[in-house]
């Protein structure tokens, strides 16, 4: 398999639990793909936001945008192949329209964002393929529960529900490049070798044609 063959930028998108920190560390060593992980522990906004959504949701979406575009920036410049834990679409397409759909970002502020992510994402190229954990809610739930994150613990059911509302109408209409969908519900990459055996030969069918 000749490296130049390789892709330069996988991208693992899906909803709050859907496994993608997982998934993300077992392709990196699988592969020996760079690995680039949201920085939640650094997040000056996160706590903030939580406790009070409408104050917040706009400075923690533009501090998203800020780090992904910068995690691009980074990915385009380099040599090496990226595997990037969740991607600047999320933000844009699924966190902040669900924020001004609930009540927790106004008009303005969406508007504002939106344009701005519209502007920048001319600037950026989109991943050469995109995997999707499609998970349901139970799965969000019980995935969520057993990380213990103190501040996803006043996490709402109807949210995360609204989040894969927001998903699913995302990925039915992604144009941007290769898409590979998997069922979180039913494939568990975390405890099964063979259901990431599986997600291997379909990401090889997909990058490298082979099957």
């Amino acid at each position: 398999m000749a490296k130049s063959t390789k892709p330069k930028h996988i991208a693992v998108a899906g909803n709050i639990g859907a496994g993608k920190t997982t998934l993300t560390q077992l392709l990196s060593k699988h592969y020996k793909w760079i690995p680039q992980f949201e920085d939640v522990d650094h997040n000056p906004y996160l706590y903030d936001f939580y406790e009070d959504m409408p104050r917040w949701s706009f400075n923690l979406q533009i501090y998203f945008l800020n780090s992904r575009l910068a995690q691009l920036l980074e990915i385009q410049q380099g040599t090496e192949t990226i595997i990037q834990d969740r991607t600047i679409y999320e933000d844009a397409h699924i966190f902040a329209p669900n924020l001004h759909e609930m009540g927790l970002m106004n008009k303005r502020d969406f508007e504002n964002y939106f344009t701005f992510f519209e502007t920048l994402k001319r600037m950026v190229k989109p991943p050469d393929l995109l995997i999707y954990l499609n998970a349901s809610v139970p799965t969000l739930v019980s995935q969520i529960q057993k990380r213990g994150r103190e501040y996803e613990e006043n996490i709402r059911l109807d949210y995360l529900k609204k989040l894969n509302d927001f998903y699913n109408k995302w990925i039915a209409s992604y144009k941007e490049g290769p898409l590979l969908i998997i069922d979180a519900d039913k494939n568990k990459f975390a405890e099964k070798d063979e259901d990431l055996g599986e997600i291997i030969s379909q990401i090889d069918a997909q990058l490298f044609g082979l099957f």
